[in-house]
């Protein structure tokens, strides 16, 4: 079966459930990622035939695609910060907004300096946490999830990058054993970007975040949508060095609340910032 062909059947099949360009993009990911081959190969060799094995991972990629589940699980991969990082369903797609995160955390040290201590809770994929260890050569990396599989996902990202992240499982929400288990460990940098959103906010998400990305890191109930944000504040006060920071990914309809709780539990120099999309969607604060 010729590949164009193939590329034409892609547009017969997704064209009810995405734009024109992004199935372009999708085709060109799997031509890379099952063939080697550069994005430009159909245009230098249109009539680029496969065989029945060669074909067999596109039609399967196709399938998964129609039920809109995310390009990054079925490759298995995604890169964040330039590394390139193993995904699954049971941890969250990385996202540019908290690459934007990072890079704040990274100018903010590089400005004072190198040799830092950091915390990132809720880890995920370890994305913040190895991407921190990669630009801050110095400093010494902690990370903590809840979930024994992320952790592994986690874990398996830090060798294949060949950074160096202490990985351990804890629940923030139990404040005594996360404490039991730093002892009297101060932090430079407390970094989390924690479940934020909202039951209520469901019905606005796209079908590919719901029924694929893992729930129990996305969302909070609606009585209580700061929990996590609580419970990271009061460990924090307990826990950052002197001149220590705390750095948040929020959710943009809640920046205000979060802002004041910092503030009630006695966090200064609140400093709320909006991403590529012109939300509010980080915050940093001194102690």
């Amino acid at each position: 079966m010729l590949l164009r062909e193939i590329k034409s059947v892609f547009h017969q099949e997704l064209q009810a459930h995405y734009p024109k360009t992004e199935i372009d993009s999708f085709f060109h990911s799997f031509v890379e990622e099952f063939l080697g081959l550069p994005r430009f190969a159909l245009v230098m060799h249109p009539e680029f035939s496969l065989n029945d094995k060669e074909k067999e991972p596109f039609f399967q990629g196709l399938w998964r695609l129609k039920k809109q589940e995310p390009l990054q699980y079925i490759l298995g991969k995604t890169d964040f910060m330039g590394l390139e990082f193993k995904v699954t369903p049971d941890v969250l797609i990385p996202r540019p907004e908290t690459e934007e995160l990072v890079n704040w955390i990274v100018n903010e040290c590089h400005s004072n300096c190198c040799n830092v201590k950091v915390l990132d809770i809720g880890t995920g994929s370890g994305c913040i946490a190895i991407a921190l260890a990669k630009e801050l050569r110095e400093a010494t990396v902690h990370a903590l999830d809840i979930s024994t599989a992320a952790l592994a996902v986690a874990s398996e990202n830090a060798i294949n990058n060949g950074l160096k992240v202490d990985f351990l499982q804890a629940d923030i929400l139990d404040e005594d054993k996360v404490l039991e288990r730093f002892g009297d460990a101060s932090f430079d940098v407390i970094v989390s970007n924690p479940p934020y959103v909202r039951e209520l906010e469901k019905e606005e998400m796209m079908a590919n975040v719901l029924d694929f990305e893992p729930a129990e890191a996305l969302f909070v109930p609606d009585s209580d949508p700061l929990r996590y944000y609580r419970a990271i504040v009061h460990f924090s006060r307990k826990s950052l060095s002197k001149n220590g920071h705390l750095y948040f990914e929020i959710n943009q309809f809640l920046a205000k609340e979060t802002e004041q709780l910092l503030l009630e539990n006695g966090f200064g120099q609140v400093e709320l910032r909006k991403d590529i999309f012109g939300n509010f969607r980080m915050l940093k604060a001194k102690f």
